[in-house]
Formats: structure tokens, sequence, C-alpha cells
């Protein structure tokens, strides 16, 4: 692939252009880079269009400190190695821990410049947020299809409903309480922790919000780390011909399954799969959207994390597919980078 070059001072020269750009819905400028020896000039659509300016990480130092989603994980990691296989010389710091205790070190203890989640803030954590001086900027950076992964000895769990799922994760004790049908396996449950925007989403789609039913749920285990999740459904052994076994089943991001594809099964649910066509159609039930957030005053203060969300952004469709996930829609995208162009202006 051939490597763009980006420059960090064109982006504080554009940033100047970003007010007078914005009254233009097609217009694009010139801005000449003011690095020491720099004497190029870089061009960039900064409004219409929703292109960034230009970034080079060969120019870009300071350390990031991220934490969050073990969904945002892989792709935040992945844009990383990007970074500084391109030239970036600082540290980038990139925290498993969940989004809710990701939001936790953002907006209570102030400590990370980036905050990965797989929901959106919640209004008591913007309050927290504010509490210490921080007013968040979310941007979207990818979409994720859920996935229901069993593994590939259990041979009879082919496809899935809502009102299974539901069931499922909550009162059910064997398979056959889901589905007259299936055997009378006992279910084993691999599930995100409490503080994993996966467990949210799922709670919010599945239970309305109520966490009560599938924390009561029998022969049940949680982890924020994804791969002990994984781990636990590739070791099942589950056999439908002998119901003294246990059938395992579980939910976790996308990219995980793709990892692991050989030593796992996912269900389609409500007839149907959970691929990028029915992503980008909006037919698979259990699509959502993934995000980072920082704030102005954080990016405007160190040059190294706008730039790095820069570069996140104009790059993420390049690295996603091949992560796990699924890119997000074209104007969301582009709400992200004009959120990245009103924190600089």
């Amino acid at each position: 692939m051939m490597r763009r070059s980006y420059r960090l001072a064109a982006v504080l020269a554009v940033v100047m252009l970003v007010a007078a750009a914005c009254g233009d819905g097609s217009s694009t400028m010139t801005a000449t880079s003011a690095s020491p020896g720099a004497t190029s000039t870089t061009t960039s659509a900064v409004s219409g269009d929703g292109m960034l300016p230009v970034v080079d990480p060969l120019d870009v130092t300071g350390d990031i400190v991220t934490a969050g989603s073990s969904t945002v994980f892989p792709l935040s990691e992945a844009m990383a190695a990007r970074f500084e296989d391109e030239g970036y010389s600082g540290r980038i710091t990139i925290d498993s821990i969940g989004s809710g205790a990701g939001f936790e070190r953002f907006c209570v203890a102030g400590e990370t410049d980036i905050s990965n989640a797989s929901r959106p803030i919640k209004d008591s954590e913007v309050e927290s947020c504010r509490s210490i001086g921080r007013e968040p900027i979310e941007f979207r950076v990818g979409t994720d299809a859920l996935a229901i992964t069993v593994s590939p000895s259990n041979t009879f769990a082919t496809d899935i409903t809502f009102e299974e799922l539901a069931l499922l994760f909550s009162t059910a004790e064997t398979w056959q309480d889901v589905r007259a049908d299936w055997p009378a396996n006992k279910i084993a449950r691999f599930i995100p922790g409490t503080d994993s925007g996966t467990f949210d989403y799922f709670v919010e789609e599945i239970f309305d919000g109520e966490e009560a039913p599938i924390l009561k749920a029998g022969n049940l285990q949680q982890s924020e780390d994804d791969n002990v999740l994984v781990q636990g459904i590739e070791g099942d052994t589950c056999d439908p011909g002998d119901a003294s076994t246990t059938c395992a089943v579980g939910f976790f991001g996308f990219a995980y399954f793709a990892e692991n594809s050989g030593q796992l099964s996912v269900l389609p649910v409500d007839g149907v799969e959970p691929n990028q066509a029915n992503v980008d159609a909006g037919t698979y039930p259990l699509a959502r959207p993934l995000f980072i957030y920082s704030t102005a005053d954080i990016m405007q203060q160190k040059s190294q994390v706008a730039a790095f969300i820069n570069f996140y952004l104009t790059y993420a469709n390049e690295e996603i597919i091949a992560v796990g996930y699924f890119p997000a829609p074209r104007d969301a995208l582009q709400g992200a980078e004009q959120a990245w162009l009103d924190a600089m202006s």
C-alpha cells in the first residue's frame, strides 16, 4: 500500500482556516507546512467531503494514553501499530478494561487522553467529565456485529431468535428449555463483565436494560477480557448425545469471532448472519457503533493526541475489515471528521 505523507504542522495551519472554510460547502484549501526545514505544501479539503488536514507521524512526539472497550481495543491497537510503523516515535498505551471502566479513568480520574467505547457515553458519565473540566467529544470509528457463538461440537444450534436469546441467557437451564427439539444438555454461559460496553449493549437490546435476568442466570462466567470468553467456549466439551456434558454459548465483538473462526461457530440472529452486507443493509439486529472519545482541550494541549485521532479517522476504513469489524457509514465518519475540525478550531 502506498504510504500517504502527513505533516503535523499542516494540521495547525489548516485549523486556522477551518472557520472560513465551514461556510463554503465545497472549498479546498492549501496550507504551507511551517515545520523546521520544511518548504512543501499540502492540500486538504476541509469541508463538504469531510477530509481532514494532513499529519505526518514522523513529526509527532509525546505519549498518548488510551483505555476502555475490549471491543474497540483490536482496532485501536491496529491504528497505533500503523501510526508507529509510519514514524511516530512516542508511546501509545492502550488498556483493555471495558467501556465503563474506560470512562471512569477518563471522566473521574482524568488519567487518559482517549476513551475507547463500544457504546455511547452515558449522561452520568458526561456529568462526571464536566465535574473535572472535561467536555467529551464523540468520534465514530466503525461498526461491530455482536457475535453469538458456540463451539463446533455444538451441532444442533445453527440459528437463534431474539426471544430465544432472552431465555438462553436468563432462566433456561438446558438447551431444550430454549427450543424443544434441542437436547437437554445444560447451558454454560460466557459473557463480558458488567463494566463492558458489550454487556451494556446486550442487556439493553435483549432485556430492555434490566441486568437482573442475565446476572441471575446459572453456570455464568464473566470476564472483561474477551479472549477469556473465547477460550471458555473453545474448550467446550459439548456432546449432544450425552446430556451429562454442558454446551457453552457466549457473546462478544465480531473481531474476536473472526480471529477464532476455526474454533467457534457463530449463530445467525432472526435468520440474519453477521456479515458486512447485512451490517451495511441494517438487517443484522445486533450491529452497533464503535467510538473513541477525547476533548478539545486535550487535543489542543497535546498535539500528538489530535494527530493520532486525525490519523485514526483517516485510515480506520483501511484497517477495520482486517481487524474483524465493519466501516462506519460515510455520514457518520464525516461527522467524526467535522467534530475533529470543530475541536481544533
